[in-house]
């Protein structure tokens, strides 16, 4: 999960599940498992991240959501282990040095970071991973594993992304300017992305965002021999 969105010293194993028996991806493939889909979500601070994941989510099936740890303090009304695992700033760089981390990235004074484990066995499980990062932390990602679908979430207009910031009430003026100047970076980097996703209207950005998802399970190249002759078989 990116620093801004409120969606951390408990196991850091035991990420909420989604799952749904209908569309299990998990099934074996002529004794071979089918690999899950690693989606990235990135966006500039306030775009409204969370937003579209908790709108979207109950519209997809078997989507494993990636709980991230951060050394931040936990805001109101934030839950440990579902917001994010809230770690001392010892227990993440133990987590770093014994590489229990697919990638971290020190945002605004804090820390943060996505638990390498339960990713991974997600994916290998057949389940498609989502992961909410901000900019430095998803190219990470990319550049460890290419095969990941990058979504980057962009806000209508700089003016509308300060005026969700301020209504949050939860930053310093100091923050906010550096979380407006980092936003202006990381729109600059919206190339970088496969999907570009506007959130001026919460509803319909989460439609697409969920569209993205339904065409990237569709795509042919993720079809296996065992789905072509279960085909010619029925």
């Amino acid at each position: 999960m990116t620093p801004e969105d409120t969606e951390g010293n408990q196991s850091v194993q035991t990420d909420g599940e989604r799952r749904s028996g209908s569309d299990r991806r998990a099934e074996q493939a002529g004794g071979r498992r089918k690999r899950g889909i690693l989606f990235v979500m990135t966006g500039a601070s306030g775009v409204g991240k969370d937003s579209i994941r908790r709108v979207a989510l109950p519209q997809l099936e078997d989507v494993y959501y990636s709980v991230s740890a951060t050394t931040r303090t936990q805001r109101p009304g934030e839950v440990d282990g579902q917001n994010y695992h809230f770690l001392t700033r010892e227990r993440f760089e133990e987590l770093l040095s014994a590489d229990g981390l697919l990638e971290h990235a020190e945002y605004v004074g804090d820390m943060y970071g996505t638990p390498r484990g339960p990713v991974e066995e997600a994916l290998s499980q057949g389940r498609d991973v989502l992961l909410e990062l901000e900019l430095v932390g998803a190219r990470k990602v990319k550049s460890r594993m290419p095969e990941a679908v990058m979504v980057f979430i962009a806000p209508p207009s700089m003016s509308e992304l300060e005026r969700r910031l301020r209504g949050r009430g939860t930053d310093s003026e100091e923050k906010i300017q550096k979380r407006l100047a980092r936003a202006r970076e990381e729109i600059r980097a919206m190339r970088e992305f496969d999907y570009v996703v506007v959130n001026d209207d919460l509803y319909s950005a989460a439609l697409d965002f969920v569209s993205i998802i339904r065409a990237e399970r569709a795509r042919a190249h993720r079809i296996t021999d065992a789905d072509i002759e279960r085909t010619l078989a029925g």
